[in-house]
């Protein structure tokens, strides 16, 4: 049955796109990348507005005060594995607003990040790129759980 969700969320993956603030320019590109010009409905993607449906979320914006314990709530909603994307400067290190007063830290110090996509805003392509590596990485930890006991052992004594 593993095999199985593994498959699927290989090939269809739904991601949430969680707005965190900041000037909305990433927000704006991740939309872009979810249009027709762009399709990603050829990857099988499709956004989700539950994080309880979402296998990949997808944060843009600074992390403040104010959504800090909403991000760690969301994250804990969403069934594992699950695949964090912090996309554009703001997420990544907070750029211009790193030194405001709300301020809560980069994104990585909140929930664990998996992909880091920078740039302010970043192109559509690049958030692409970067949601075909999560998926890679998604498929990737989906087949190192789904491995039997001799198979783990020959890996270990491959790489010993």
């Amino acid at each position: 049955m593993s095999k199985i969700v593994s498959w699927a969320r290989k090939k269809s993956p739904w991601i949430m796109h969680v707005p965190a603030g900041g000037c909305n320019a990433c927000d704006i590109e991740v939309l872009a990348a979810l249009t027709p010009r762009f399709d990603v409905e050829r990857f099988g993607i499709v956004q989700k507005g539950s994080p309880r449906h979402a296998d990949i979320l997808l944060v843009t914006g600074p992390v403040t005060a104010a959504i800090k314990d909403r991000l760690k709530r969301i994250y804990e909603l969403t069934p594992k594995p699950v695949c964090v994307i912090a996309v554009g400067s703001c997420a990544v290190s907070g750029d211009v607003f790193a030194e405001g007063y709300a301020f809560a830290g980069p994104l990585d110090k909140v929930i664990p990040v998996d992909v880091y996509i920078p740039g302010c805003p970043p192109r559509p392509q690049a958030i692409i790129d970067g949601v075909v590596k999560a998926l890679a990485k998604l498929s990737s930890s989906n087949s190192k759980n789904t491995k039997s006991n001799d198979e783990k052992k020959e890996e270990a004594q491959v790489t010993t």
